[in-house]
């Protein structure tokens, strides 16, 4: 898969340029749909919050994203193919599974009851990757997994041993949701296992710790951690992700680390009860918090332009193209 499919048609790592690796357009947990009196905002308000984000990360020099919302976190590749469009946008969906306690298990949970829904699931991912989303004719460019905090759960490891068979199949990269900065290191470890290069995995929100020995850890492994929540001061401070940040540049591991923000822009249906606490976050996490707040801290802190330039620009396309890390020490 040299090639990458975007919502609109496929492009190549040379052509991201520069590119946010986690955010999102939508996402709705699982239940959103029964609550009838609160749906939240409507098809065309998302439309048109999520074309000013994007006009405002055009308007910064961004020119591709990753949207890795899965498949049942509400999901909507149409609508991120008609946003594409009309800013002219690079956006990279995904296919795979959320995390045990938030996402869709109980449909998993009750197929399973009738044999082991790996096969299921990675027959799911690989057309998802190679034929397209339903009937949209979408394809996904990734494929998105995730643990819950402490623990990868049997369900958990039923998918991440589907995602392993599917990107073996077909040359796709992985990216995870890890939370508070845990099992990042067991989901390299299970994933490689089942067969996925080093170099095509992104351990999500791996700056929800400041632990250099686990950082280090993963970035030995040959894999790429995602400083992918910069601007949730709430889940971790700022201030903790820039020191842990430039400890793995001075480590020399500058080279596997892709940022973003993990900021959601739309919400399907009311899931915080007062909607000052929507808000709150929403300021908290904009997509253009690292390029306003983060970067010149990091400049304070010796880290050079071209080293910023690779968090957004080299390693995103390297992380495509699939290319090979050098050995850490």
């Amino acid at each position: 898969m040299n090639d990458i499919a975007t919502v609109t048609g496929t492009t190549t790592p040379d052509a991201l340029g520069r590119t946010l690796m986690h955010e999102h357009l939508i996402i709705g947990y699982p239940g959103w749909e029964s609550h009838t009196t609160e749906p939240g905002p409507t098809r065309d308000e998302m439309f048109a919050v999520c074309v000013d984000r994007i006009e405002e990360m055009k308007d910064a020099g961004f020119t591709a994203m990753l949207d890795p919302c899965p498949n049942d976190l509400g999901r909507d590749v149409t609508f991120m193919a008609e946003v594409a469009q009309r800013t002219r946008f690079q956006i990279v969906c995904a296919t795979g599974l959320y995390k045990q306690a938030e996402g869709g298990m109980p449909y998993w949970h009750f197929r399973g009851q009738f044999g082991d829904p790996t096969n299921a699931m990675a027959e799911l991912f690989e057309k998802e990757l190679t034929e397209g989303i339903g009937e949209t004719g979408i394809r996904a460019g990734i494929i998105k997994v995730a643990t819950g905090p402490g623990e990868m759960t049997d369900h958990e490891r039923h998918v991440f041993d589907a995602a392993a068979k599917a990107s073996t199949a077909v040359g796709a990269p992985v990216t995870t949701h890890t939370d508070r900065g845990t099992v990042g290191d067991l989901q390299q470890q299970v994933l490689m296992e089942g067969g996925v290069p080093g170099n095509r995995i992104v351990i999500g929100h791996s700056c929800g710790t400041s632990d250099h020995d686990y950082h280090m850890k993963i970035a030995r492994g040959g894999s790429y951690l995602g400083f992918d929540r910069f601007g949730l001061e709430p889940v971790h401070p700022d201030a903790e992700r820039v020191r842990s940040l430039v400890a793995l540049i001075e480590k020399g591991a500058g080279d596997r680390v892709v940022v973003s923000h993990d900021s959601v822009w739309c919400w399907r249906g009311s899931p915080f009860p007062d909607p000052a606490m929507a808000k709150a976050l929403a300021d908290l996490c904009q997509p253009l918090h690292f390029t306003n707040k983060v970067a010149p801290q990091l400049r304070e802190a010796g880290v050079s332009e071209a080293q910023l330039d690779a968090l957004t620009v080299d390693n995103p396309r390297r992380f495509f193209a699939g290319e090979a890390l050098e050995v850490l020490v």
